[in-house]
């Protein structure tokens, strides 16, 4: 080894919080450096940062990345500020020679990390970076044309036989330490974990770290998988991954993954239709991303700008009703009450929720996904608000504007049992199931033997269904000039 190679390498991390198949890592390691590991909590992003249920997270989640790192040897160092300014310091004080770090695809930072790549660059430091978050680069996947798609099944048609072979990186056992590590921040300074109420104690089914994230995995392989497909849509059951926040932090990686569920589909040819199905919820993942970078404003702005015309009710009461799940329809607000004790919510109740905000209530699309960034541990930049304009009607590929869901039909449909209303709405525990998903509609004899007192215990319908279907179509055809 050669003087300059004993100068550190620094590997900054970001949302890739893992050890196995972090490719930032590997090549830091690879270089034959010591290395110094290093998480900038960055308080002048050019992008939003986490909300509050994500930086819970984020929490458990660096406390799980700094252990991992102890048993290899390693620290991980700890810094509050611009990370624009802070990076460069630390290779000043390190004397580090080489910094890596993992791509992030939100626009705004893809242009800061270039600026802050280059003015490193112009000091000698070598700046290496590399894909730890999606399959493959937005710009990989194009049309015939060579232009970027916005509808999901050609670019997943496109996208999946691209994925190819994949080589994942191992973790390393041990990493080469520094002659002397930099000050580190104690995390417990960030305050990131709640106080003064502390309301993440619903939050104890969830393991944040990359154990945890494998734990998932070996849940979804070895029993959600067979039964994908039905399961993801039952609310009341476990039937999903629940893998989304271990993906949103990089706890565990897409490739690891996509290799995973693919290696069952090929071992097990029963499971191959289910393994399909899953890998292209993996694949929505990375359209959502390939939108992000034909709009870097997807958070603020319509995809489709010719939906700019709708008007929305501007109404605090309707929406502190929704986002107190208080709005009298049970499986909208077990959905919403879910999210507020665990921090995350079945993926086909939030497609209800979603659709109830902005089509029965009318109430604008980013209010509802500014509720969700706060309050989802797995609020991800790209999932989050192209999930939002697909529900409102307003995104690529979207759902019709036109098309409103029935929420007791919905519920009636995925939760016909009443199961999950019933978990989430202690109050309507023993409302016969003919009435569960409209308890208005019980006769007073049953809502007395349930206990049940309609705006009392819980509360009426805050608008009528039919009238609200409506209006929302009224507004449509207001939009487009008179033309539903």
């Amino acid at each position: 080894m050669t003087a300059h190679d004993a100068s550190p390498a620094i590997v900054w991390f970001r949302r890739d919080l893992r050890l196995t198949d972090n490719p930032a890592l590997h090549t830091a390691v690879q270089s034959g450096r010591p290395v110094i590991p290093v998480f900038i909590l960055d308080t002048h992003s050019p992008v939003r940062g986490p909300g509050a249920a994500s930086s819970w997270w984020l929490d458990k989640s660096l406390k799980a990345l700094a252990k991992d790192l102890a048993a290899a040897g390693a620290r991980l160092v700890l810094r509050k500020g611009d990370a624009a300014a802070l990076l460069p310091r630390l290779v000043r004080e390190t004397g580090a020679g080489l910094v890596c770090w993992n791509r992030s695809y939100e626009p705004q930072l893809e242009q800061r990390d270039e600026e802050l790549a280059d003015g490193l660059g112009q000091h000698g430091i070598e700046v290496r970076t590399s894909n730890a978050t999606l399959l493959q680069e937005p710009t990989d996947v194009r049309t015939k044309t060579g232009g970027p798609y916005k509808v999901f099944t050609p670019f997943w048609n496109t996208a999946s036989p691209l994925v190819g072979d994949i080589h994942l990186h191992r973790a390393p056992s041990k990493l080469k330490p520094p002659g002397a590590w930099p000050a580190s921040d104690a995390l417990e300074d960030w305050k990131l974990h709640p106080s003064g109420p502390d309301w993440s104690t619903g939050f104890e089914d969830w393991t944040p770290g990359e154990a945890g994230a494998k734990a998932r995995l070996d849940a979804l392989l070895s029993k959600a998988l067979e039964g994908y497909p039905e399961g993801r849509d039952r609310p009341a059951i476990e039937g999903g991954s629940r893998l989304s926040p271990h993906l949103a932090w990089g706890e565990i990686g897409p490739r690891q993954v996509y290799t995973a569920v693919e290696r069952a589909g090929a071992v097990h040819p029963n499971l191959k239709p289910q393994a399909d199905k899953f890998l292209a919820e993996i694949g929505w993942r990375e359209f959502n991303y390939n939108l992000l970078d034909q709009q870097p404003e997807l958070a603020e702005c319509n995809f489709r700008s010719n939906m700019d015309g709708l008007k929305w009710r501007r109404s605090p009461s309707a929406l502190r009703a929704w986002t107190q799940g208080m709005t009298g329809y049970p499986i909208v607000d077990a959905g919403m009450r879910q999210l507020w004790i665990t921090g995350w919510m079945h993926n086909r109740v939030r497609m209800i929720v979603a659709s109830f905000l902005v089509k029965h209530l009318l109430i604008d699309w980013r209010q509802g996904e500014g509720w969700f960034w706060d309050c989802l541990v797995d609020a991800d930049p790209a999932n989050n608000t192209a999930n939002w304009q697909w529900s409102a009607g307003v995104g690529a590929d979207a759902q019709p504007f036109f098309r409103i869901f029935n929420p007791m039909a919905q519920g009636e449909k995925f939760d016909p049992g009443g199961n999950y209303v019933r978990r989430w709405i202690p109050a309507l525990a023993k409302l016969d199931r003919r009435y569960i998903h409209a308890p208005w509609t019980a006769p007073a004899d049953d809502l007395r033997k349930a206990g049940i007192k309609l705006g009392e215990t819980y509360p009426g319908p805050i608008v009528e269904h039919e009238a609200a279907r409506k209006r929302a179509l009224e507004a449509l055809r207001n939009a487009r000039g008179g033309h539903a």
